[in-house]
């Protein structure tokens, strides 16, 4: 696990990328988010979550997920996950090609001068439609920052997210983010955020712009 002071230093990092990069040579995409979660008592939780990306200057629909699963709070700074997800993204032919993905993961949380972390650490079951099942390991480093706003609660965060394959390819995507959140009411939660991806494509690493948003209903 990187560090806190290592995760830190890549935020400002990536920071730096993203203003360079922002508007250079990545493709400019939108993706979005909705996500519902219901509260079973006060150890567990069912969440799911549906996404769409849209790209090509966010002209053409490439990729949705669907995933369902559960939640655990082991304790006030860890909770456990099992989800099953379900990916339809198209291909160099523009066919959508299925992929199942169970994952678990682990999530640690923790508060320190007003600043809320959280670093999840996910593995994932890769089990594609057309070539070799692989697993994958995900980081997710995310920090909220001591700051709201307004009566929506309009909070800034940072958050930095590592992709390591688990065969020749090893850490092969970055994703840095920069939003906020927002509580629009009560139940219904928001994210409006900025995504600089690099992903390796055969040795060049290849960027994309993402304008993202998220909305999760609370039950």
């Amino acid at each position: 696990m990187i560090g806190l002071r290592s995760r830190f230093l890549l935020f400002f990092f990536f920071l730096s990328v993203a203003t360079l990069y922002a508007y250079d040579d990545g493709d400019f995409q939108i993706w979005h988010t909705e996500a519902q979660e219901m509260e079973i008592n006060q150890k567990w939780k069912v969440a799911a979550n549906q996404e769409f990306r849209w790209g090509d200057d966010a002209s053409e629909l490439y990729y949705q997920h669907y995933e369902l699963g559960l939640v655990y709070a082991l304790n006030k700074n860890l909770d456990l996950g099992l989800n099953y997800r379900q990916i339809l993204e198209r291909d160099s032919k523009k066919k959508f090609r299925q992929e199942n993905m169970p994952n678990i993961y682990g999530t640690l949380k923790w508060s320190l001068f007003g600043f809320k972390f959280d670093d999840r650490n996910r593995l994932e079951y890769r089990n594609f439609e057309t070539k070799n099942a692989i697993w994958r390991y995900r980081n997710k480093f995310n920090v909220k920052l001591p700051w709201k706003f307004t009566r929506f609660e309009i909070q800034p965060y940072l958050a930095d997210e590592i992709f390591i394959n688990f065969n020749s390819t090893g850490f092969n995507r970055n994703r840095f983010y920069s939003g906020f959140g927002i509580s629009l009411t009560k139940n219904l939660k928001g994210e409006i955020y900025y995504l600089l991806q690099s992903t390796d494509s055969s040795g060049t690493w290849i960027k994309a712009n993402v304008l993202g948003s998220k909305f999760k209903l609370v039950f």
